[in-house]
């Protein structure tokens, strides 16, 4: 069984052009997600990808019961979130835990690193005793390799550079000992000299616990590198979902092809592989109604602006793209 299951997540937001609108019931409605569908087994990892606005961070949020979904429905270990209060919530809080993408907005500035560790644990209610729970925070430290722990629990995060914040940061999130974690562009805002071992620790870390995780990020490389499976969303929606060697590495849908064409390629004699797509992205306040990419694909049809196409699977993975449909399958 799946330990996370999102089914038709939709999430809109209501839009007030201004105070005109507002008297006269005038309303917009911004499409952030619409109809995204997708499973994550125990023990395995899910890259989230595609370019700003897809719906990534959206997702992320929704997951993390920080947002309610407009419909559709969310089930971890089996039992939808949806109606989580209480202890419940809190319960469900602990076993799903966040990587923020800026370390440095991640802390209490004011908070000790010590005091920042803590923390987690004094709401989750973890540890017999505050020498117990220190003990904690120690072992937490040495396993994100920042050591001798005890030579930073009285720092505070403006003494520590982006890399070492980054790496307190992941041990606080998994000094609670979540089942699922969520990672949003977690090394984005780091050098690119640190990035690769705190990538290696969080895989090394992540397998050694048995972890599910969520990558979000708009880099190919990182997700080919970290995920199993990786689903590319465009316009709030999936186009591509697969296992990450099937989906970056033989692209079906032309997005999915226009994103892996893109990545720079460091031998000089390849060809230029770059697929050509129209500039500019629709806006989520005015969903096309065939397919979300008609207006920027390609290899467009007459059927791909007024129907759009549902998940089909296709060599080994699924594919929103009416290239891959017989005329009978057009629904």
């Amino acid at each position: 069984m799946a330990l996370l299951e999102v089914a038709n997540l939709e999430k809109h937001y209501t839009l007030h052009a201004g105070m005109i609108d507002s008297i006269f019931g005038g309303r917009r409605l911004v499409h952030a997600l619409n109809g995204v569908s997708f499973n994550v087994e125990q023990g395995q990892s899910l890259g989230l990808a595609g370019e700003s606005g897809c719906g990534k961070t959206t997702t992320a949020k929704l997951i993390l019961k920080l947002l309610r979904p407009t419909s559709g429905a969310i089930r971890f270990a089996g039992r939808d979130i949806s109606d989580l209060e209480g202890r419940d919530l809190l319960g469900y809080r602990r076993q799903v835990q966040f990587i923020f993408q800026n370390p440095y907005e991640a802390l209490n500035p004011r908070f000790t690193i010590l005091r920042s560790m803590l923390e987690p644990l004094i709401i989750h209610n973890m540890g017999v005793s505050t020498l117990d729970r220190v003990e904690r925070v120690a072992d937490a430290l040495r396993q994100v390799h920042l050591d001798p722990p005890e030579s930073f629990f009285m720092k505070f995060p403006h003494h520590l550079s982006g890399g070492q914040l980054q790496r307190v940061v992941i041990a606080r999130a998994l000094l609670v000992e979540p089942r699922l974690l969520v990672a949003d562009e977690p090394v984005s805002m780091l050098d690119v000299s640190v990035r690769a071992g705190v990538l290696n620790l969080m895989r090394d870390l992540t397998r050694r616990r048995g972890l599910t995780t969520v990558y979000i990020s708009h880099d190919l490389a990182l997700i080919r590198y970290m995920c199993t499976t990786t689903a590319v969303m465009y316009l709030g929606t999936i186009c591509e979902i697969g296992p990450t060697a099937e989906v970056i590495g033989r692209p079906k849908h032309p997005y999915t092809q226009a994103l892996v064409a893109a990545v720079p390629d460091p031998d000089p004699a390849q060809a230029d592989r770059l697929v050509k797509i129209s500039e500019g992205v629709p806006t989520p306040l005015h969903m096309p109604v065939g397919c979300p990419f008609a207006d920027r694909c390609p290899m467009v049809m007459d059927v791909c602006r007024t129907v759009r196409p549902a998940l089909r699977a296709i060599e080994g993975v699924r594919v929103a793209c009416h290239l891959y449909e017989g005329p009978e399958e057009v629904h």
